[in-house]
């Protein structure tokens, strides 16, 4: 597995969503170096990471990120995943809560309803028979971004940065992590989370809408629940500074709780 590790401080593991590498993480890697150790890596087939030839879960790559915090010797740590991500995130901790200091699910859900299943087959469709990797980010970006950030320039300048980057994932790779997202199912375990969570959703998500990120929130004991109004389905792209100071803040109440 591909790992980037930055700063000093408490330990935070970030867990990209679909065929997303580490780098996808470079705002909270930057800004938030100086307060957290942070670890962001390439799950399976995404980035650095080979895609391996046997089938595999989300609880598969749950199980990933637990043995990357114990081959790094981190005990405990504050766990940050977004979208696909997240869903490894809550995997992650009911399979192995004694390493998870708390949770921050970002565009996040439970179990795929009737939409959600739709719009991921049809990304998995998307993958294969798109004419052209350009094609494929610019139909793929409609659902990602917000208009503004298609309006601005951003997404134009993310397409070309991620076109420029060697390591992009093949089809078989987004559409297998697809599939297993579509098999995500923690509808009714969530119950049994201890960790503090904090559950994020942009208020123009159209992927993971707030709906979704409800229903994750009213399943963890305790939960909280945060609507960012303006936002799309990756604030901590769009939005880095308020995304980072959501997660700072709640990272330093959990800590001073301790």
């Amino acid at each position: 597995m591909w790992v980037e590790r930055r700063g000093t401080g408490p330990e935070v593991l970030l867990i990209a969503g679909l065929g997303d590498p580490a780098e996808v993480w470079q705002f909270q890697l930057e800004a938030l170096a100086d307060r957290y150790r942070l670890t962001a890596f390439d799950n399976r087939g995404a980035g650095r990471t080979p895609l391996p030839t046997e089938p595999f879960t989300v609880a598969t790559m749950a199980d990933d990120a637990a043995a990357l915090l114990r081959a790094l010797e981190i005990p405990t740590a504050h766990v940050a995943g977004f979208s696909g991500g997240s869903t490894i995130a809550q995997e992650l901790a009911l399979r192995h809560p004694e390493l998870i200091r708390s949770l921050v699910l970002d565009s996040t859900w439970a179990r795929p309803d009737a939409y959600f299943r739709a719009t991921l087959t049809f990304w998995r469709w998307l993958a294969g028979a798109a004419p052209s990797e350009r094609a494929f980010l610019e139909a793929f970006y409609l659902w990602i971004y917000t208009p503004r950030a298609h309006a601005d320039g951003t997404v134009e300048k993310i397409t070309e940065e991620v076109l420029a980057f060697p390591h992009k994932p093949s089809t078989e790779a987004i559409q297998r992590s697809i599939d297993a997202f579509l098999a995500h199912d923690t509808a009714g375990r969530l119950a049994h989370i201890t960790a503090p969570t904090l559950v994020l959703a942009g208020g123009l998500d159209m992927v993971a809408p707030p709906r979704y990120g409800r229903i994750v929130a009213d399943s963890i004991p305790h939960a909280r629940f945060e609507v960012l109004p303006e936002e799309a389905h990756q604030p901590f792209q769009e939005a880095p500074d308020l995304f980072n100071a959501q997660v700072d803040t709640f990272w330093r109440q959990v800590d001073a709780r301790d």
